[in-house]
């Protein structure tokens, strides 16, 4: 994506720390940026209801708040890497941490559904500026074995933003508001607006060609995708206003495909698909995005629409799950290189599905301590696993100069996969999320341990033999 710069300038700096003593104070603001973005993505699922409730917000758009944001940070995510190098990585991050703190303004103060939307789209927009721009400045400004620990400091923020977001959306739900999950950006976005101008030097930007059409192209596919899949927990997974949406997207998919064949600088290299570990890396991301945003999202209506739990109670049983899932990935990293990417994405997504299984019982009554938090807790831990062999597989198993390409599918994958799989499962639970019945959520758990249950079967085939070797840190937001 946004890492080619990083072969330069490596000698001579085993025994002399770069000349630039504002390094550390500029990732320490980077990744205060960063994390916002992470936090987004799950910081509104418990605020989910209390949304619903002051908006009057119907399932279909109550969707689209959770997918809005992802589809466009997924979507535009390569565009906004290419502009980095374009424009200039310092100049694109603070254009999308501007927009975004702006954004997150709009949002909290929307008074109906089409501000609301319009408010997480920008957000998203500026998120897919923000991002690999950052990650770009993080790759450029620290070298060798200082590298490795920047990007493990990345890394980390990634992990723990899931499990704060959770926490930190129960607390603000339950106590100002749930506008201020959206208010919160904005004194910590002008902080970090102000101060980065000082800590990151401009260099000089690299000439570049923008696919702009093949941007616009992927993004309206996956949108239009989404936008189907919602439409059948209304209409029927038969009727016209499902089926052209879904057509839609196939179309708008082939065109992309085609602009990238014939573009001179194609926005993703379709070839990287051929090379086995990239595409594995992308289905395990996808999957395991798929199925993590979904449980939250299903978990975070069912036990405040069904049992009546409050927001603040809600993040806090969450809290197990999202430190499960880091404990997975952490376990990971270290067990890969011994035991190599296919078993463990084989054991991960089987893992997964095991603990959908008591999800797949729940009830109107019984004890969600007994049921649903040991269920939750076991499949996050082995997503967990996934989330980290995604990324493994698909950067260590491939030459290096390619990694960077490898990098901006995984993590574009990453995001789109939590808009479809929150999508998927908002029309399964239909039935549940708009009558309060319980049904509704059990299917869609069903769904979810099935989806795993495959999952591990495709990884069979699909993840390659063999003991990745990373050699830059890891490189997944």
């Amino acid at each position: 994506m946004t890492h080619s710069a990083s072969h330069t300038h490596q000698a001579q700096e085993h025994h002399h720390p770069p000349v630039d003593p504002r390094r550390w104070a500029a990732l320490a603001f980077i990744c205060v940026a960063q994390f916002m973005l992470v936090l987004d993505v799950t910081v509104v699922n418990v605020a989910l209801p209390d949304m619903a409730a002051d908006l009057r917000l119907d399932r279909a758009t109550l969707t689209w708040v959770v997918t809005a944001y992802t589809l466009c940070f997924g979507g535009l995510m390569l565009l906004g890497g290419r502009l980095a190098d374009a424009l200039g990585a310092r100049r694109t991050l603070l254009v999308g941490l501007a927009l975004f703190t702006a954004a997150s303004l709009i949002t909290g103060l929307a008074q109906n559904a089409a501000a609301l939307l319009g408010g997480r789209i920008a957000q998203g927009v500026g998120a897919a500026l923000l991002s690999p721009a950052a990650l770009s400045i993080v790759t450029t400004t620290f070298h060798g074995t200082e590298r490795n620990k920047a990007l493990g400091v990345w890394a980390a923020i990634g992990g723990s933003g899931a499990a704060a977001g959770v926490l930190i959306g129960g607390a603000l739900t339950d106590g100002p508001g749930w506008q201020w999950v959206f208010y919160i950006n904005v004194p910590i976005g002008l902080m970090v607006l102000a101060a980065l101008p000082t800590l990151v030097p401009a260099r000089t930007p690299q000439p570049a060609r923008l696919d702009i059409p093949g941007a616009l192209l992927v993004t309206a596919g996956t949108g239009s995708l989404i936008y189907g899949l919602v439409e059948a927990g209304d209409a029927g997974w038969g009727d016209a206003d499902t089926l052209l949406p879904l057509a839609a997207a196939v179309v708008l998919y082939t065109g992309f495909a085609a602009v990238e064949r014939v573009s001179r600088v194609p926005l993703m290299d379709l070839r990287m698909f051929t090379r086995r570990p990239v595409l594995a890396g992308a289905f395990l991301m996808l999957m395991a995005t798929a199925l993590l945003i979904a449980y939250f999202f299903l978990g975070s209506v069912y036990l405040q629409h069904i049992r009546g739990f409050s927001p603040l109670k809600t993040g806090l049983l969450f809290l197990p799950a999202a430190v499960a899932t880091g404990l997975g990935a952490h376990l990971t990293s270290r067990l890969i290189g011994r035991v190599g990417s296919r078993g463990v994405a084989v054991a991960g997504m089987a893992i997964a599905g095991l603990g959908s299984v008591p999800l797949t019982q729940l009830s109107a009554e019984g004890s969600v301590y007994a049921s649903l938090l040991p269920g939750f807790v076991v499949a996050s831990f082995g997503l967990g696993t996934v989330f980290v062999t995604a990324t493994t597989t698909a950067l260590g198993m491939i030459d290096h100069h390619e990694a960077g390409l490898a990098s901006g599918v995984v993590n574009t994958f990453h995001e789109v996969g939590g808009s479809i799989g929150v999508a998927a499962v908002s029309t399964i639970a239909a039935s549940g999320i708009e009558s309060g019945s319980v049904g509704g959520f059990t299917n869609a758990f069903t769904v979810c341990a099935l989806t795993a249950a495959a999952g591990a079967a495709v990884a069979l085939g699909l993840v390659p033999r063999g003991k990745p070797q990373m050699s830059g840190g890891p490189h997944v937001h």
